[in-house]
């Protein structure tokens, strides 16, 4: 008979239903019988122990929060009567753990385009960056023009990114654009790049050029439209022209998978969320750690309630500084806006079985799997340290998912068992949680991890889902892709003039 419930640490307090339970069904949990008191959806909470109002409830061997009312076992445990325990900033002590990675170096290889600076893409396209939104429409009609021209033969794709910035705004929110920006000019995914600027903005193309720091002028190119005699299209189609002729010279050669930079990230969240397609993806990130490559966790609001399990995995007392202060920050950000710190679930999240907020965190984290922290990255920061980095970003899924591919993540895993159909600006490839999404969603969905509650082992299932992501590395297009949804966010946070 299939398993109908999960107990997922011997510690728990609830079981999560792995199938719609029926009022009156009777579950048998260690030996003990347990009938079911509600009709309880499947990714759910039962509660197996007695608890009292104001007791934790225990979950991943952790507690996700504190009962509102007395329940009986038996009781289904939800978002009305379960309340979360995080409240302000809190202290935290050092307590390292040190955990080995007993995984082989497989020496594996993907076919990739390495970059005059040694970076590697996994991706060959042309992009037109503006610096400014009031450049967007101009930037939008080169890529259509060249498109037409070109029919992209010799290249993956080419797009404009749109936003709404690069004027009008102050301080963090002004260096936050002007990074984004940055990072995605020197893309390693990019064979060619045209900056379009207007020439009034606050983000002047000069001084934005200055910003990039050294970079390939063969194929990194700019223009700014106010100071073009003329026709600003005739002027970027020639400069797109020559770009165009040079991108399409590259070639895919094989490069060993330690250059994979992968970002993590779930959104859509469900009740097998924790227990199928992130631990799932945690697996996949600490085998690619083990390769030598880098995998990179962000959503730092999700990190609530789990965040000393990360802290904790920092390499030295350093990182474990930095852990501290992205996460403290975040919460400051929340309280300086009169938010509380421990509201994130979506109304999505709840019906799909997440109650609070630490319920979210502890099975969102488990999507690094179990190795060391060796970086921690500002919003904007490029990557620096190989291994598993830790990013400071909102939970936002076109914000985080933005954030992560600047970085210099070549593709993004996203877990989702609600489903969505972005994309950010590199491939971002859905994990669905679970079969039935899977099955409904066939033109989202990338990979399926809900098969690991059907009977599929763990260590077959993440042999798939290996050379899946090699395969999208290698060229394959993610459905993000094939479908055309892809987008740039940009975080903001201040004051617009």
């Amino acid at each position: 008979m299939e398993q109908s419930f999960l107990k997922i640490n011997p510690a728990d307090s609830v079981v999560v239903c792995l199938q719609a339970l029926k009022k009156g069904e009777i579950i048998k949990v260690n030996g003990q019988s347990i009938t079911i008191n509600q009709d309880t959806p499947a990714g759910h909470k039962i509660l197996v122990k007695p608890t009292k109002v104001g007791e934790n409830v225990i979950k991943y061997g952790y507690p996700i929060g504190h009962l509102t009312q007395d329940l009986c076992v038996g009781d289904w445990v939800n978002e009305n009567n379960l309340k979360t325990n995080l409240s302000g900033t809190l202290e935290y002590t050092y307590t390292p753990v040190d955990e080995k990675l007993a995984i082989e170096d497989e020496h594996m290889t993907f076919n990739g385009y390495v970059r005059k600076n040694g970076e590697v893409g996994t991706r060959n396209e042309i992009w037109v960056i503006p610096t400014v939104g009031c450049v967007n429409g101009i930037a939008e009609k080169l890529v259509q023009l060249l498109k037409a021209e070109t029919h992209e033969e010799g290249i993956d794709a080419i797009y404009a990114w749109h936003h709404n910035y690069g004027c009008s705004q102050l301080s963090d929110d002004h260096e936050n654009t002007k990074k984004v920006l940055r990072d995605l000019t020197l893309h390693p995914n990019a064979g060619a790049v045209l900056v379009v600027g207007l020439g009034c903005e606050n983000n002047q193309p000069d001084v934005f050029e200055e910003f990039l720091g050294d970079y390939d002028h063969d194929r990194i190119k700019f223009m700014v439209v106010q100071k073009v005699e003329g026709d600003e299209l005739e002027e970027g189609m020639s400069i797109l022209r020559d770009l165009y002729v040079k991108a399409k010279t590259d070639k895919r050669e094989p490069v060993s998978v330690s250059e994979l930079r992968i970002g993590l990230k779930c959104g859509g969240s469900d009740g097998f969320s924790g227990i199928t397609a992130n631990p799932l993806v945690g697996e996949f990130s600490d085998w690619l750690v083990a390769q030598g490559g880098t995998s990179v966790l962000t959503e730092v609001p999700e990190m609530f309630g789990a965040e000393t399990i990360l802290m904790n995995r920092c390499q030295n007392k350093d990182l474990f500084e930095k852990t501290v202060t992205m996460v403290n920050d975040f919460k400051n950000y929340f309280l300086s806006h009169g938010e509380p710190v421990g509201e994130n679930p979506s109304p999505g999240n709840k019906a799909g079985g997440i109650s609070t907020l630490e319920d979210k965190a502890l099975g969102c984290t488990q999507k690094c799997g179990r190795a060391p922290v060796s970086g921690v990255l500002k919003y904007g920061d490029r990557l620096k340290d190989e291994g598993l980095n830790l990013l400071s970003a909102p939970g936002n899924d076109l914000v985080a998912s933005t954030a992560l591919a600047s970085a210099g993540c070549q593709i993004v895993l996203f877990t989702t068992g609600r489903g969505t159909p972005f994309g950010t600006f590199v491939p971002t490839m859905k994990i669905a949680t679970n079969s039935t999404l899977a099955s409904r969603k066939p033109n989202w969905v990338d990979f399926n991890a809900g098969k690991l509650v059907e009977g599929t082992p763990m260590s077959e299932l993440l042999r798939a889902f290996i050379h899946k992501i090699i395969a999208v590395a290698n060229g394959d297009k993610a459905r993000n892709e094939i479908n055309g949804y892809r987008e740039i966010s940009i975080f903001k946070n201040g004051v617009t003039l």
